[in-house]
C-alpha cells in the first residue's frame, strides 16, 4: 500500500500521509509521490484545491532520518527539493488538517498552506538547530513574518514543541477544531475554496503571496546552509544520538 494516498472529492484533491509504523515520516518515495500528485492536480481543471492530512494520531514526524542521510546531494533533482519548490509555486489553494505530531517539515510545510486547522492533540515542533541543522522550506523568512522576529527565534533556536492553542495564538493555524470534526470541517473549507471562481482564487492567492521571489531566494539560501550543516561533525553526532535513542 502506498504511503501517500490520494482521492478527489468535489474539486478537492485530498492527499493523506499513511505510514503509521514510522509516524508518517517522509522518505524519498513519498516526496516523489507528493510532487507528482500536486503537479497532476495543478494541471487538472477539475481540481481546484488541495488538502493535506495524516493518520488519526499523527500528521508527520518529519523526514525519515536514515533515508534522508542516504539521499545524496540537495540539488534541484533531489525529491525533497522538488517538493518544496512545487509547494511554493502552487497556484491553487491548499488546506491542511493537523492532528498529533507535526515535526520539522510537518510544521514548515504549513507555512505554505492557505488554511490550516488543527485539533487539540496537535503538537508542532521545528527541531532543526537541535539536530545541528538550519531551518528549511523558507521558514526562516515566513515564520518571522507571521509570528514576529523574537518569537520566531524562540521557536527555531530552542526548537521546543508547542500545542495547537499556542499555534492559534501565533496565527500559525486558523482554528482549533474538535478531533472528531477536524477532517470533515477542513474538507468542507477546502470545498468552499474549490467552489470559488478559480481564476479569481488563483489571482488572489498570488496577490496575498506577493513576496514569492524573495521567499524562493531564501529557500535556496537555506538549502546551501542545510547541506553544509548536514555534513558537519556536530550534525553527525546529533543524528547518531537521535537514532540510538
Amino acid at each position: 500500500m502506498s504511503h501517500i494516498q490520494v482521492r478527489d472529492d468535489q474539486g478537492v484533491r485530498i492527499i493523506s500521509f499513511n505510514r503509521p509504523e514510522k509516524r508518517n515520516a517522509f522518505n524519498l518515495e513519498m516526496y516523489q509521490q507528493l510532487t507528482e500528485y500536486l503537479i497532476q492536480g495543478e494541471a487538472d481543471n477539475d481540481i481546484r484545491a488541495f488538502m493535506f492530512h495524516g493518520t488519526d494520531d499523527c500528521f508527520t514526524s518529519g523526514n525519515d532520518i536514515v533515508d534522508f542521510l542516504q539521499s545524496g546531494a540537495l540539488d534541484d533533482n533531489h525529491p525533497t527539493v522538488k517538493f518544496l519548490f512545487c509547494l511554493l509555486d502552487l497556484k491553487k489553494p491548499v488546506v491542511a488538517a493537523v492532528t498529533g505530531a507535526a515535526v520539522g517539515i510537518g510544521t514548515t510545510l504549513l507555512l505554505h498552506c492557505d488554511l490550516v486547522y488543527a485539533d487539540n492533540k496537535a503538537k508542532f515542533q521545528m527541531p532543526f538547530v537541535n539536530l545541528a541543522l538550519v531551518p528549511e522550506a523558507a521558514s526562516s523568512i515566513l515564520l518571522p513574518s507571521i509570528v514576529g522576529q523574537h518569537k520566531a527565534a524562540e521557536l527555531i533556536l530552542l526548537g521546543d514543541a508547542f500545542d495547537a492553542e499556542t499555534a492559534s495564538q501565533l496565527n500559525l493555524i486558523n482554528r482549533v477544531v474538535a478531533p472528531e470534526e477536524l477532517i470533515s470541517f477542513s474538507l468542507a473549507q477546502a470545498k468552499k475554496l474549490a467552489a470559488q471562481p478559480p481564476l479569481s482564487m488563483q489571482a488572489s492567492k498570488q496577490l496575498l503571496r506577493h513576496n514569492q521571489a524573495q521567499v524562493k531566494a531564501q529557500m535556496k539560501l537555506e538549502l546551501v546552509q542545510f547541506a553544509k550543516r548536514l555534513q558537519s561533525d556536530e550534525a553527525k553526532q546529533r543524528f547518531k544520538a537521535f537514532l540510538k535513542k
